[in-house]
């Protein structure tokens, strides 16, 4: 999945923050998970294939969101 491009939602001093992955700044800074969620999947759509890896309050991986075409389908 190396042209798709990814995001990071994670725990950010000021509450949550919406990152592209090897950055140097947050592309979006919120006081809550769900609007940095919200905000980062819409930067997310509009690149077209991208990927928004969520994080929990400890920084674990928790979910993941795919956007655009997925270059490996699952069959069935």
């Amino acid at each position: 999945m190396s042209d798709r491009k990814q995001y990071i939602v994670s725990p950010h001093p000021q509450g949550w923050q919406g990152k592209a992955q090897g950055a140097q700044r947050a592309s979006v800074v919120t006081p809550t998970k769900a609007e940095a969620v919200r905000e980062t999947a819409n930067i997310a759509k509009n690149h077209g294939n991208s990927q928004v890896l969520i994080k929990n309050s400890e920084g674990q991986f928790q979910s993941e969101r795919t956007y655009g075409k997925d270059p490996y389908p699952p069959k069935g």
